[in-house]
């Protein structure tokens, strides 16, 4: 018998989130209304401030930059070594992104790197939570504070780590979470903006629904503005009941799917120190709910060969992330060189990480990627 593939990621949904989305399908309101109001106060109760909900991590981003008077013209540091959408959040508002380097041992923003990038067009700085940790956040923020930036974290990997015993999104200037599919809690897009700063949580729930202001109370009522004003530029951005729904199960059910993504990542840990060749990334997941596993693989020639090789046993892999400044629409030939990321984005491979995930699952991967590097 063929075994079975161990998914890089999937969605873990229970009968619960089915049954959640009927009720929403049977009410026939689908748009922004209850469900969200209700996942939204459960999350602003989570982080103890404000959080509004919008339809994926990508938009948060996007209008979390646009609350802050991010635009044309101006530069937001942020790493290379991110997803696109970091990238694509930045330009969206016209200003432009600047890559920046990463620590070398946690493949986070190196703050040291990017204030060499700054200059009278900066006005906002861009760190990426990659696989939950946060690295030196202190140092991010006394940056941001000595040359006075916003902070818009893109804690999109983030939801549910600790730092120094705090929630990320529990403080800090604008914090942006990620609900899609495979993130540690789904509402199957969706995303959030957290802050204290009044006048940004008052522009997010009026940019999410197109700029008209003071919809959302309206529409948390099943209801809708006829007769209104805007004053500035919004967007589709509202999260729908739908998303609401699975959210709020998600939410409830994210103690036992935090804990089975730490305890895999601790075996992954134990299993992989045994290895010469890899080296896991520095993450302490007693305190970091990892979103996915990424390793280093030092002298390896081909990981394409790799990633066919496992696969072909069953097993897939990924890559997190292709570089930022290597691709063409932010390739820009003037910015300083990138050793790091540049050094480090060749040794990366993604192994499996869901709560779905058996320990069975974890040795199996470990094993056959320790048979592949003893042939190599």
């Amino acid at each position: 018998m063929d075994r079975k593939i161990i998914r890089l990621s999937k969605s873990c949904i229970s009968e619960q989130e089915k049954t959640a989305v009927a009720k929403v399908l049977d009410k026939e309101y689908l748009g922004m209304g209850t469900d969200v109001q209700h996942f939204e106060e459960m999350l602003s109760e989570f982080f103890g401030r404000p959080a509004v909900c919008v339809v994926n991590g990508t938009a948060s981003l996007h209008l979390a930059l646009q609350a802050c008077n991010i635009g044309v013209g101006d530069e937001v540091l942020v790493p290379s070594l991110t997803y696109v959408a970091s990238f694509q959040a930045i330009s969206a508002t016209g200003a432009k992104p600047i890559a920046c380097d990463i620590d070398e041992e946690t493949c986070v923003l190196d703050w040291r790197d990017a204030q060499k990038r700054i200059t009278s067009r900066t006005k906002a700085i861009m760190p990426v939570h990659y696989c939950g940790g946060v690295g030196d956040l202190e140092g991010i923020y006394n940056l941001a504070a000595k040359h006075n930036l916003r902070v818009v974290e893109d804690a999109a990997h983030a939801f549910g780590t600790l730092h120094k015993e705090k929630r990320i999104g529990s403080f800090g200037d604008v914090v942006c979470f990620s609900f899609d599919g495979i993130k540690n809690i789904t509402s199957g897009e969706g995303g959030c903006i957290v802050s204290s700063d009044e006048e940004v949580i008052s522009k997010l729930r009026d940019g999410r629904l197109l700029g008209v202001e003071k919809d959302t109370k309206k529409r948390f009522a099943g209801q809708r503005s006829w007769e209104f004003d805007v004053t500035s530029q919004g967007w589709r951005y509202h999260m729908s009941n739908i998303m609401g729904a699975i959210g709020k199960v998600q939410f409830e059910r994210f103690p036992g799917l935090a804990s089975k993504r730490q305890q895999l990542a601790f075996y992954y840990d134990e299993m992989l120190s045994k290895l010469e060749q890899v080296t896991c990334l520095q993450r302490d997941y007693h305190v970091v709910v990892p979103h996915i596993y990424v390793i280093k693989i030092k002298g390896l020639k081909n990981r394409k060969a790799l990633q066919e090789s496992l696969e072909s046993k069953g097993i897939q892999t990924g890559i997190h992330y292709q570089p930022n400044h290597q691709l063409s629409f932010y390739n820009d030939t003037n910015i300083l060189p990138l050793p790091i990321t540049d050094k480090v984005y060749p040794t990366l491979l993604t192994l499996p990480l869901h709560p779905d995930l058996s320990i069975e699952d974890v040795e199996y991967v470990c094993t056959e990627l320790k048979k592949y590097l003893d042939d190599a």
